[in-house]
């Protein structure tokens, strides 16, 4: 190649990167005020639907707005709120449905980073109205699936390539962490690891610059606030070192346990609800105020209880009662299709855990194990990488929302040791274990893992029953394609008409007027969900016109593709 085009090649490469850096900042800067906005909505709707700023830590206190309820109005909280967002989400956005992170994960693996924009909307009015309603839940999720709308927005407004978009879907996902939890490093590795799953320079920086304006606007905003005010933490015996990897293994399987009870409850939920989807939430809303009944600690995210919890302010048997009624909770929230996230929840449970090992410990071995926040906050980040198996983010969220730098090599020690416990007992992580039970498995690559909904293009206009050999000729050439698809009379697919049997039979001399129906033939079809690794040698063994892809239900015509359109989609365009 010639100097000056290597230059220009260069020069170019420069601007693409350079184009890149203000739509990051742009998106990072929408997800930190998305963020600041679904925080206010959380407060506004627990105001309202408790009376509280925060019921988890008022006891069993009364509503002031219903008082003459007691402290049975918990009861109705999540059937309120669930009779509100569950038509919301049915209607105009089911993507928003459950903990979020997966279908982000989906969107970057499977569909080029395309996320709808009014997913950001439905999800930050669902989630905030089931948390604002008691659901057991985290606000992450919602706001990590809030910033990858706008990333994605944002690049399909600019008309931006699928490793772009992605890009700019990941440093929404990092600006949603940033401001959520005042963690911009948090931020970024939590969208590098879990929603990118890649480490590259170029990606970390753009990724990062997203991440601090989020951060940026949420310390101007809500204060710049470490999320947990502990006593300094450490370790005070090197023996203890011990402690923490058997704290870490615990960790790792009520990790894995929690993602388990999670799909159980979910699944347990499915088989047992015979109504419409939208009335699921309001109904189930009724075991779920039972639950917050029994427990109010449950209602909300629950942050002030984690942190008491921290703190010593538990003893180990309410703690530990506190931990089951938490992935109860939040497995039933989930199941009966509430909206929130599971990133808190295993913070939660973590400190549960924590604390009361290092309670217990402390009685058993009292000259060694040392404070029992330390166990806490290391078991905080045990479980969520027994639960998300992503270590990197589990010590660095940690660090940040703590600002202990005593507790990383403890912390370390036990979150390799939760992450290599969760890999032999599960094969799916909290996250991934959702695409996987629908069928999508990201560690899937080259044609196995682009689904042909992905590679399709829009279908040609199809021809109605009846319509004759020549107005099918004219169809076909205004068309400019060389196979139609044919429908019934109730729109349903019914095979396809090519040009060679077209000219085929009127060479033959058949009236013009005949029905296509004669000359109809079958191609083998495919299905949306199927992956390119199967259509890939049915389109090779097709006339090169094409191929129908159908509905799930192997009835109603979604797209058309063709050898063009699964090269394209296998190397899709920067």
């Amino acid at each position: 190649m010639r100097p000056f085009a290597v230059e220009g090649l260069r020069a170019g490469m420069h601007r693409a990167q350079a184009g890149m850096l203000l739509p990051a900042l742009l998106v990072g800067a929408g997800a930190g005020l998305g963020a600041v906005a679904f925080r206010w909505l959380i407060e506004v709707f627990t105001r309202v639907l408790s009376g509280h700023d925060d019921y988890s830590s008022a006891g069993h206190a009364d509503n002031p707005y219903v008082p003459w309820l007691g402290s049975y109005f918990v009861l109705l909280a999540p059937v309120v709120a669930g009779a509100v967002y569950g038509p919301l989400v049915y209607r105009y956005a089911k993507e928003a449905r459950g903990h979020g992170v997966p279908e982000v994960m989906y969107a970057v693996a499977r569909q080029g980073g395309r996320i709808p924009a009014r997913v950001a909307v439905v999800k930050s009015i669902a989630s905030a109205l089931c948390i604002g309603g008691g659901g057991s839940v985290g606000r992450e999720g919602p706001i990590v699936q809030v910033g990858s709308a706008l990333g994605s927005t944002a690049g399909s407004i600019l008309r931006m390539g699928e490793e772009r978009m992605r890009l700019l879907v990941a440093c929404g996902a990092a600006g949603g962490i940033a401001a959520t939890f005042n963690a911009p490093l948090a931020g970024v590795f939590f969208a590098m690891e879990l929603i990118l799953r890649d480490f590259t320079a170029r990606g970390f920086a753009f990724v990062a610059v997203s991440s601090v304006t989020a951060a940026v606007i949420g310390r101007e905003v809500l204060g710049d606030e470490r999320f947990l005010h502990l006593a300094p933490l450490g370790v005070e015996h090197l023996a203890s070192y011990a402690l923490y990897v058997l704290l870490g293994a615990l960790a790792g399987v009520v990790g894995v346990l929690f993602t388990k009870v999670l799909y159980g409850v979910e699944d347990l939920c499915d088989a047992v609800w015979r109504g419409p989807e939208w009335l699921r939430p309001a109904a189930g809303g009724l075991l779920l105020g039972a639950i917050l009944l029994a427990l109010p600690e449950m209602y909300g995210v629950g942050y002030p209880v984690l942190g008491k919890a921290a703190a010593g302010g538990y003893a180990v048997g309410f703690l530990l009662v506190l931990l089951v009624g938490k992935i109860l909770a939040c497995s039933v929230t989930i199941g009966i299709g509430g909206s929130g996230g599971v990133f808190a929840p295993t913070l939660f449970v973590g400190s549960m855990l924590g604390s009361a090992y290092g309670q217990t410990m402390g009685r058993v071995l009292p000259g060694l194990t040392g404070s029992a926040t330390t166990y806490a906050v290391v078991g905080m980040g045990a479980v969520f990488a027994g639960s998300a198996r992503a270590p990197i983010t589990a010590v660095v969220i940690i660090y940040e929302i703590t600002g202990e730098y005593g507790v990383i090599l403890p912390l370390m020690a036990a979150v390799a040791i939760a992450t290599g416990v969760s890999h032999v007992l599960s094969r799916d992580t909290v996250y991934t274990a959702k695409l996987r039970r629908r069928g999508v498995d990201l560690d899937l690559t080259g044609p196995a893992a682009v689904e042909v909904r992905t590679a399709m293009g829009p279908p040609p206009a199809p021809l109605a029953p009846g319509t004759g050999l020549r107005a099918a000729v004219t169809a076909m050439i205004e068309a400019d394609a060389g196979r139609l698809p044919v429908v019934d009379a109730h729109g349903r697919y019914a095979g396809s008409v090519g040009a060679l049997a077209l000219a085929r039979a009127l060479h033959e001399g058949r009236p013009e007027k005949e029905p296509i129906e004669t000359v109809r033939d079958h191609p083998p079809a495919l299905l949306a969900g199927q992956s390119l690794e199967e259509a890939l040698p049915l389109l090779a063994a097709s006339d090169g016109d094409g191929l129908p892809v159908l509905d799930e239900d192997g009835r109603h015509l979604l797209g058309w593709i063709t050898h063009r359109s699964a090269l394209a989609a296998l190397h899709p365009p920067a």
